[in-house]
């Protein structure tokens, strides 16, 4: 358990894999799936939320379903004196729909949806104006984002 990371059982495990997979399952369904009650699974539930574990239910969304066929992944290097302008752009900027800041050449590494590559181009060009970006375009994702391995590792 380092740097006072949470201790999970099989059963908060077997709770965040069932929620990581569906998370309008009904409390009901959740509890018979992990073998409790409705409200001892209620209780647990709770106590993750409050350990910081869960911190939100969210959904799935298919950018091209919408509207946005095309992906790309733009690394950002802000010109000297820039960065936090640079940072509000990208906040700004609906289509980044991620955006992480790292460490190395690059501060920043987001996901954009776009439409079009004109698109593209339009919205690099705002960014471009106080940083430098390289951009590639995503072909696909064979890892979708998904949950840390849960068990302990020996």
């Amino acid at each position: 358990m380092a740097n006072g990371a949470a201790k999970l059982d099989g059963i908060d495990q077997a709770m965040l894999e069932a929620l990581a997979a569906n998370a309008r399952i009904s409390l009901k369904e959740l509890a018979q799936m992990v073998g409790l009650s409705s409200p001892s699974a209620a209780e647990r539930l709770r106590r993750l939320e409050e350990r910081g574990v869960v911190t939100g239910f969210t959904i799935d969304l298919d950018p091209a379903a919408m509207g946005y066929p095309l992906q790309a992944i733009v690394r950002v290097r802000p010109l000297p004196g820039q960065l936090h302008i640079v940072e509000r752009i990208i906040q700004e900027i609906p289509e980044f729909i991620e955006c992480d800041k790292v460490t190395g050449d690059d501060c920043f590494i987001a996901r954009l949806v776009v439409r079009s590559m004109g698109e593209l181009d339009g919205i690099l060009d705002r960014v471009a104006e106080r940083a430098e970006t390289n951009t590639s375009m995503i072909k696909s994702s064979p890892v979708r984002r998904r949950l840390p391995p849960l068990g302990s590792r020996s």
